[in-house]
């Protein structure tokens, strides 16, 4: 699914599947971000890596009440990958942000692995 507008581009909800995978390519305009967001329970564990044609401001984020708690945090960077193990039943975002002056392409690959 490719997020063309600012209107569909600020939150994607991700669906899992049959395959327990979430994986999109991503248009983010400039000075303007993307948020895949979806529930997940207390002991899932997602593996996740991206790749984006510009650095990108990145984050994993979850809130907690009127906290907002950040299992990965990156600033500049173009491609990244890790794991989330998940300590509440919280919903959980990836969330990406463009900088830059010109739309970058953003290949997304997460997958739940327990």
């Amino acid at each position: 699914m490719a997020v063309s507008s600012l209107a569909q581009a600020q939150l994607v909800e991700i669906d899992w599947g049959a395959q327990q995978r979430f994986a999109r390519e991503l248009r983010v305009e400039p000075g303007k971000f993307v948020e895949a967001c979806g529930k997940l329970q207390r002991g899932a564990a997602v593996q996740w890596q991206f790749e984006a044609s510009a650095p990108t401001d990145f984050n994993v984020h979850f809130h907690e009440g009127k906290e907002v708690r950040f299992p990965a945090q990156q600033q500049g960077t173009a491609k990244s990958q890790g794991r989330l193990d998940v300590s509440l039943d919280q919903d959980y975002c990836w969330m990406w942000s463009n900088k830059g002056t010109t739309a970058l392409t953003l290949s997304v690959d997460l997958r739940k692995i327990r």
